[in-house]
């Protein structure tokens, strides 16, 4: 594929958008991938590093090798998706605690419109599409329900937390960084990226890069054999989701850390009317149709390719 510098510029924007996506615990980089345009192209190049490709290294050199690795767009798409990711990660920290209705607000609305853009790329329903769309619904509820598991430090523990997280970060709807808080390795990353932790952050790349070529093959293949199917069961991941994310939470249990500051441990959604604050119901609601209107943008974008 020809490619101009304004069309990677325009894919390190996406990839901007990606990271930010990641960074928020219930919002998938996934289903930011999928509704600008790339979501296939970024599943079948990440499949095709194998054995062939290293092959074509070191029988032919470098220029085919990067070609073949289809290297300008991931180096592109990740640039947009390190920088956000580890910018983003501490602006997302301060919102999540300061402004939480608003910020969940924002994401709700742009998730509300990702199921239907997703959902219409589907051209066939039928019994078989259906059940998938229940399944996968079912499950993202289910994992939004999941309390968090407590904070642990273990170099393995970090290695497999990076390999499922990086599963969910490319899974439309179901988000990696919910996955780390769910894992209790959120915080040990964060703190990491903070800290410039190398040894801690390496060991999680790794179990991601790990995770990252294992899973993309099995994506790339049920994209292969039962596309509708798989869009179908990607629709009812972001349908689940949709629980986490939304912005009035009542908190059951929270869970206090070693220097008293306290994290919510368990919540339940419930009616803004419910809610036992300020719940912001008008800037909510336009922060919702702020993020509904983005994802037109970026759907916008992505037809256009």
């Amino acid at each position: 594929m020809q490619r101009n510098l304004k069309d990677y510029i325009t894919i390190s924007l996406k990839g901007l958008a990606m990271g930010a996506a990641d960074a928020v615990p219930g919002v998938s980089g996934g289903t930011i991938a999928f509704i600008s345009g790339i979501y296939e192209e970024l599943i079948n190049t990440i499949s095709n590093i194998n054995q062939s490709l290293f092959k074509t290294l070191f029988s032919k050199g470098i220029k085919p090798f990067w070609q073949q690795a289809n290297g300008n767009f991931l180096l592109a798409l990740l640039l947009g998706i390190i920088i956000s990711f580890i910018s983003f990660m501490k602006l997302a920290k301060y919102l999540l605690e300061t402004h939480p209705v608003l910020i969940w607000s924002f994401f709700f609305g742009l998730i509300v419109a990702s199921i239907y853009f997703i959902g219409k790329q589907i051209t066939k329903w039928n019994l078989k599409v259906i059940i998938a769309t229940i399944i996968g619904a079912t499950t993202a509820f289910f994992i939004s329900e999941l309390p968090s598991l407590s904070t642990n430090n273990s170099s393995w523990f970090l290695f497999f937390a990076g390999a499922i997280a990086i599963c969910a970060m490319i899974l439309p709807g179901i988000s990696g960084s919910f996955i780390l808080i769910i894992l209790g390795a959120y915080k040990t990353l964060s703190d990491a990226i903070h800290d410039i932790d190398i040894k801690k952050i390496i060991i999680f790349g790794t179990g991601a890069l790990v995770g990252l070529l294992t899973f993309s093959h099995i994506l790339k293949w049920l994209f292969k054999n039962y596309h509708n199917i798989t869009l179908a069961l990607l629709t009812g991941f972001i349908f689940g989701s949709l629980n986490k994310v939304w912005p009035w939470k009542n908190t059951l249990t929270w869970h206090t850390n070693s220097t008293g500051i306290k994290t919510p441990l368990l919540q339940e959604s419930i009616s803004p009317m419910a809610f036992n604050g300020d719940n912001q119901i008008i800037l909510a609601a336009v922060l919702m149709l702020t993020g509904f209107l983005t994802i037109f943008i970026l759907e916008r974008i992505g037809s256009k390719k």
